[in-house]
């Protein structure tokens, strides 16, 4: 009876340890969920990249490799202090907020993956700096008293609002009041004269400049020239422990992103924007995915050569304390491999 007994104890064992490896393959299999920060669409196109309609109809992989969530933030600059933190995957980061990622956070894993866009490539759009056609300020320097306001201290806009004015001399605090505002409450801030002087994204300055009451001081690219204005990373850890379903990630970004810039899908495309933001279509129409916009590369390469250029101007400006390399900072192993598995 004791054999018997051992015998079927040895069954239940064995039957118990089945269950739990195959408890630990279904959690294994489980899609990865990765948590993406988000400031502005289109500006930033991953809402629309994997939204409803791309899971159903262009993402190969979504629901079984991996999932997507996105979490708003204000801007670039805020989004570093989620990343160091854990509470994002990926972020959308500008060149400033790149640096403050490695100097003042101490994120020296953190790695370039993909393009967001680019500011001031050939006629394509650069961002404008915006006065009101009343205000008696008509040159840089008219702004020294005045008010300056975007939309969120240390990213992309705001550093390229202190460097300008610095070159002519003012310094903020100093010489002029910098505030933050939402890119949605901006244009309203300006017309109310609550402000002098506004740094605004697409599609906000295409609405209040067709208005007509106002006009460009200066553009993005009069202050640092073609800019890698934004740009994916994540940190090394992350792109380690879950290398495989990454790489399904980026081959169904790349697939979705062509589909997206593809002239054929255009008109589809500005719907999916107009549906995700709640805008007309007519909003976006006239610019969107057209050389009227901001430059995106199909296959979401960045521009790594402009991107250093931009880092050296932060650094001799001051903005950073030393020289940052960027190609050390580059893992463009994923964007390359999914460029070559959908060629085939």
């Amino acid at each position: 009876m004791t054999q018997i007994s051992l015998g079927r104890g040895v069954a239940r064992l064995a039957l118990l340890a089945t269950a739990m490896l195959a408890l630990v393959a279904t959690a294994s299999a489980d899609p990865l969920d990765i948590r993406i920060a988000w400031t502005t669409v289109p500006g930033q196109l991953t809402p629309v990249l994997f939204g409803p309609y791309a899971q159903q109809h262009l993402l190969k992989h979504y629901g079984k490799a991996y999932t997507v969530s996105h979490t708003h933030f204000a801007g670039s600059g805020p989004m570093v202090t989620a990343l160091a933190s854990g509470q994002i995957d990926i972020a959308q980061l500008a060149p400033s907020s790149l640096g403050f990622a490695i100097e003042n956070a101490h994120l020296n894993d953190v790695r370039i993956l993909t393009d967001g866009y680019q500011d001031g490539v050939d006629d394509h759009f650069s961002i404008p700096f915006l006065v009101r056609k009343d205000s008696e300020i008509k040159t840089i320097a008219g702004l020294k008293g005045k008010v300056v306001a975007v939309n969120a201290f240390g990213g992309a806009l705001d550093i390229a609002a202190r460097a300008m004015l610095l070159k002519h001399h003012l310094v903020a605090d100093r010489d002029y009041t910098i505030v933050e505002g939402a890119f949605p409450n901006l244009g309203a801030m300006l017309e109310q004269r609550k402000v002098d002087l506004i740094g605004l994204v697409l599609p906000f300055s295409e609405v209040l400049e067709k208005r007509g009451d106002v006009h460009a001081l200066f553009r993005m690219k009069d202050v640092f020239g073609q800019t890698q204005m934004l740009f994916n990373v994540a940190r090394a850890s992350f792109l380690d422990k879950n290398r495989a379903a990454l790489q399904d990630f980026f081959d169904d970004y790349v697939r979705a992103q062509r589909w997206l810039l593809s002239a054929p899908h255009r008109q589809q495309a500005v719907q999916l924007v107009a549906q995700f933001t709640k805008r007309p279509e007519s909003v976006f129409m006239p610019y969107l995915f057209t050389a009227k916009d901001v430059y995106r590369n199909p296959d979401a390469r960045p521009n790594l050569g402009a991107l250093q250029r931009n880092m050296n101007q932060l650094k001799e400006q001051g903005i950073l304390k030393a020289s940052i390399e960027v190609k050390r900072y580059a893992a463009l192993g994923f964007i390359d491999g999914a460029v070559k598995r959908l060629k085939h």
